[in-house]
């Protein structure tokens, strides 16, 4: 079995990889290229990491790399070509990774919201449909025909439990002297 270290680790080392290989292919075109762009491709892969910290380091490990291209590419292109270039590449990446976080922040909100859904589920027992009750013991009758006290239906088919009492009307038409001697109203 896969870990997520084990992942997150092959993720870091591919992004490693493949930012190398754009450092050198950059380095090695004319300035007027905007060689800074595919780093987007190296932020996109870091998403696939559990980490949030891994994209954001590989924003800066871009940024930085497109800026070192601009110093040892040979030389070419206009000046302000080159410089807006590299500009429009980090706000590429940036917007890249801004955009990749806020996906990343919904999806663990969405699967947050559905573990709880599925907790709340597991947990919810309810009785639904009509039963039928004696209009006169109460007892219910289940699907089999057997006739239960209400009690037991109710804590076989859900996860209640029951805590007998005695209310005031029973308790001053069962115990008369006890009722009256706490003055139930």
């Amino acid at each position: 079995m896969i870990t997520t270290k084990t992942t997150d680790f092959k993720i870091i080392c591919w992004c490693i990889a493949i930012s190398l290989c754009i450092f050198a292919i950059d380095s090695a075109l004319p300035l007027g290229v905007a060689g800074g762009v595919p780093y987007i491709l190296v932020i996109l892969i870091s998403l696939w990491s559990t980490e949030k910290k891994t994209v954001v380091a590989f924003g800066i490990l871009a940024s930085i790399l497109t800026i070192a291209g601009l110093f040892s590419s040979p030389s070419g292109g206009e000046v302000w070509k080159v410089i807006v270039n590299r500009f429009l590449a980090l706000f590429a990446i940036w917007i890249t990774v801004s955009l990749g976080l806020l996906r990343k922040k919904a999806q663990d909100q969405r699967e947050d919201a559905i573990q709880e859904r599925e907790k709340a589920q597991s947990e919810l027992k309810i009785l639904k449909g009509l039963l039928p009750i004696c209009a006169s013991c109460k007892n219910i009758r289940d699907k089999d025909g057997n006739w239960l006290q209400i009690e037991s239906y109710i804590r076989d088919h859900s996860e209640a439990d029951f805590s007998h009492s005695v209310c005031p009307d029973c308790a001053r038409k069962l115990y008369p002297d006890i009722a009256a001697r706490i003055k139930l109203e």
